[in-house]
């Protein structure tokens, strides 16, 4: 049984995640009044699009700096200032370029969030609910995308009665970052980091007596034995040695097939997407909207078997699914097959089966594969690599359905699925039910 305040913190942890989710997703509805107000031409509309993703690059890669040296908790509360600050500077900003460097560094913040508030949740985790507790994460990522979707519709009902409407989209997440600032004083700090970087342990003993009141004993032993064991071996606090380069294989592949899966083109242009085949923009924000519900709702229910069905499993479902639907929006394209919502249907499915697999295991994987020593620089390798892709796809997306079409575009992302499935099938191990120090030992030892 999962203790209570473990549940507390981790769902406090995970508003990181809806901040995450709804800075990605908020932009959609904004970015065609966006370029208007600007006058901007395609490239300039691409760069003020994706200079989010750039940033959230950079926060990814240094987030851990400050998530090693200061704690996961302080990190956070430092993110959660940021993306108050970044939400309303946008939403007042009058000048471009005073814009870009608050969207830059918006997506500094959510960079550092998928770094630090999934290590955290994974530091405070029992083993054996430790996939759905991170993945509350993901969840609030995806109900942060929702709402987003929601906000934006609902404000362009609006948009008669107000002034830049899309001021309004991008301000409403200030509500949501000052109530995650505030929430995170009700939290400790991760006990494993606290075990690495201080020298009186009591603090971390009662947080883990919190945790597992009747094995923290045993679990304390094991992460000593752990550090330890790290210590002992050269160049140990270093990712990219031969002791973690299986982990690390694993991280790099698993971020880059998440983002040529076309999920990031999918929610910053889904409403550009679907008028291309030929819906109004009110019906395209709507259809944008479902996407958004479905998502959330299968990530739900991918709680439900993470811990079960293990996290190989929902990626081999996943993987033929997203093959499925993407050859059938790319078959759409190609035929000009539009008619009876074929397009929306399939990008429906689409978002299903990735939110039930990709979208779901992400954060729970990449944040239990590496020792405690490296685990902050490892998320950071698995979310730099996310970002990147995530970066080049969104921002070359809008040039590529131009210029090649979507059919073609979307072929691409069927190829990459059918690659995936062969690197799940072949490369992925389990994870499920298994302490982080044992999961450790399984892959140092591969």
């Amino acid at each position: 049984m999962i203790q209570r305040k473990v549940i507390v913190w981790s769902i406090i942890m995970a508003i990181g995640g809806f901040l995450f989710g709804f800075d990605t997703a908020v932009i959609s509805g904004a970015e065609k009044a966006i370029q208007l107000y600007w006058s901007l031409d395609a490239k300039l509309h691409g760069l003020t699009i994706s200079i989010a993703i750039i940033g959230t690059v950079f926060g990814a890669l240094f987030g851990r700096i400050p998530a090693d040296a200061l704690g996961r908790r302080k990190t956070l509360m430092i993110i959660a200032f940021i993306f108050l600050f970044s939400s309303l500077g946008t939403a007042l900003a009058t000048n471009w370029y005073l814009f870009m460097a608050l969207r830059f560094l918006g997506g500094l913040a959510i960079g550092a969030s998928s770094v630090t508030a999934p290590i955290y949740i994974s530091e405070i985790s029992p083993a054996k609910s430790r996939g759905r507790l991170v993945i509350l994460f993901q969840l609030n990522i995806v109900f942060g995308i929702l709402i987003a979707f929601v906000s934006n519709y609902l404000i362009g009902l609006l948009a008669q009665n107000l002034h830049d409407s899309w001021r309004y989209m991008l301000g409403v997440m200030s509500v949501p970052s000052l109530a995650f600032l505030l929430l995170l004083r009700l939290v400790p700090e991760s006990p494993r980091w606290l075990i690495l970087h201080t020298s009186n342990h009591d603090e971390p003993k009662r947080i883990l007596k919190v945790i597992n009141p009747e094995g923290y004993e045993q679990d304390y032993a094991t992460i000593i034995s752990s550090n330890a064991e790290d210590a002992k071996d050269e160049g140990g606090e270093h990712i990219f040695t031969k002791r973690h380069q299986f982990p690390a294989m694993l991280a790099i592949l698993f971020a880059f097939f998440n983002q040529v899966s076309g999920i990031n083109a999918i929610m910053y242009y889904a409403p550009r997407i679907f008028e291309m085949t030929g819906f109004s923009e009110n019906d395209s924000r709507l259809s944008t909207t479902y996407l958004g519900i479905i998502n959330f709702i299968f990530t739900m229910l991918a709680i439900k078997f993470i811990d079960s069905t293990g996290r190989r499993k929902l990626m081999l479902i996943g993987s033929f699914g997203l093959i499925f639907t993407l050859g059938l929006v790319s078959y759409s394209f190609f035929t000009k097959n539009f008619g009876g919502y074929y397009v929306t249907g399939s990008l429906v499915c689409f978002m299903a089966f990735f939110a039930f697999s990709q979208g779901a295991v992400i954060w729970v994987f990449i944040s239990e594969i590496f020792p405690n020593q490296v685990r902050a620089k490892g998320q950071t390798l698995g979310s730099f690599t996310h970002w990147v892709m995530a970066a080049l796809i969104t921002f070359s997306f809008p040039y590529f359905a131009e210029k090649v079409g979507g059919g073609y575009t979307f072929l691409f992302f069927t190829v990459m699925m059918i690659l995936q499935l062969i690197f799940v099938w072949k490369v992925m191990p389990e994870t499920k039910g298994k302490s982080l120090e044992q999961i450790e030992h399984t892959l140092i030892m591969h």
